[in-house]
C-alpha cells in the first residue's frame, strides 16, 4: 500500500509543477508576443515591458517550491519513502490549490499584462498602473501557494 501512497503524492507534486509551469509559460509567451512590436518601435520601453512579461512566470516557481516540499516530506530526496494511501491522498489534495489556482491565475495575469503592454506603448509613464493591476491577480496565486504550503508542511503532524 505504501507504493500507492507515494504514487498519489508524486502525482499531486507533478501536477503542481506541471500545471503552474504551463500557465506561466503561456502567460510569459503571450506578454512577450504583445511586447515585441512595442520594443521594435521604442527599445527604451524594454525594462518596463520585461517586468510585465515576468509577472505570469512566478506561478511556475510557486508550483516548483510545493513540489520540492512534497518530495522532501515524503522522503524522496534523502530518505526512505513510505506513505500510506491516506497520506498519499492528503499530499495529492494539498497540491491542488497551487496546481489549479496557479494555472488559472497565470493565464488571467497574462491577460492583464498583455493589456498593460498597451498602456506602456501609449503612456510609458503609467506603467506602474499596469504593474499594480497585474499584482492584484498575483495575490490569488499567493493565496493558493500559501494554502498548499501550509497543508504540505502539516500533513506529518496528523500522526497517520
Amino acid at each position: 500500500m505504501g507504493f500507492l501512497g507515494i504514487i498519489l503524492a508524486l502525482t499531486g507534486a507533478a501536477l503542481s509543477v506541471t500545471l503552474t509551469c504551463i500557465g506561466s509559460a503561456k502567460g510569459v509567451g503571450m506578454t512577450g508576443e504583445a511586447s515585441a512590436p512595442v520594443m521594435i518601435d521604442d527599445p527604451s520601453k524594454f525594462s518596463k515591458l520585461l517586468i510585465l512579461q515576468l509577472m505570469p512566470g512566478t506561478q511556475g516557481l510557486y508550483g516548483l517550491v510545493v513540489t520540492v516540499m512534497v518530495m522532501l516530506n515524503i522522503g524522496l530526496l534523502g530518505g526512505s519513502p513510505d506513505l500510506s494511501l491516506t497520506e498519499g491522498l492528503l499530499y495529492f489534495f494539498a497540491c491542488m490549490p497551487i496546481a489549479v489556482g496557479g494555472l488559472i491565475s497565470a493565464l488571467m495575469q497574462a491577460r492583464v499584462t498583455v493589456t498593460g503592454v498597451n498602456i506602456v506603448a501609449q503612456k510609458p509613464s503609467e506603467s506602474g498602473k499596469a504593474i499594480v493591476s497585474a499584482t492584484l491577480v498575483e495575490f490569488y496565486a499567493l493565496l493558493c501557494f500559501i494554502a498548499s504550503m501550509l497543508m504540505v508542511l502539516n500533513i506529518n503532524r496528523l500522526g497517520l
